[in-house]
């Protein structure tokens, strides 16, 4: 029997969600340690913004992480609600992505809970929709919306 030899697409296969993952961390120690609410952080600002002068469902997400990487639960929510929802997808994504590369089985969902992915994710993308317009709204309670 001849052992198994590692071949570069094998090795790069395990090694580019480790080289992602150490990414990850990285910019996530930039974005805590950094405040993007500063003028001059050097970080982009949003260009559906800049374009249309309107909020999109995405703004606010750097500055709630920053608020949320310092302990600020409350804080990083009144900049964007989907926040913790972001960071659980990129966490539990990466993470099964991890898994199947060094050949162990990704990250499922239990059985019951997979006839709700369909549904699920048709409802998430609606809510999506529905935040980025209702975030625009100028008058109470929707203006609390805006990052």
């Amino acid at each position: 029997m001849h052992a198994a030899v590692a071949t570069p697409s094998s090795l790069w296969k395990r090694v580019a969600p480790v080289a992602c993952g150490c990414a990850l961390a990285g910019a996530a120690a930039l974005v805590a340690l950094n405040d993007p609410a500063k003028a001059g952080s050097g970080f982009p600002a949003c260009q559906f913004r800049a374009a249309t002068g309107l909020w999109c469902p995405g703004c606010g997400l750097t500055r709630g992480f920053h608020q949320l990487f310092n302990g600020n639960l409350l804080s990083a929510l009144q900049h964007n609600l989907f926040v913790p929802l972001v960071l659980v997808a990129v966490i539990v994504s990466w993470w099964s992505w991890l898994r199947s590369s060094w050949g162990r089985a990704p990250v499922q969902l239990p059985g019951a809970a997979r006839r709700w992915v369909r549904p699920g994710a048709v409802a998430l993308i609606a809510t999506v929709v529905a935040y980025g317009v209702l975030r625009n709204i100028p008058v109470a309670p929707f203006e609390a919306l805006a990052p």
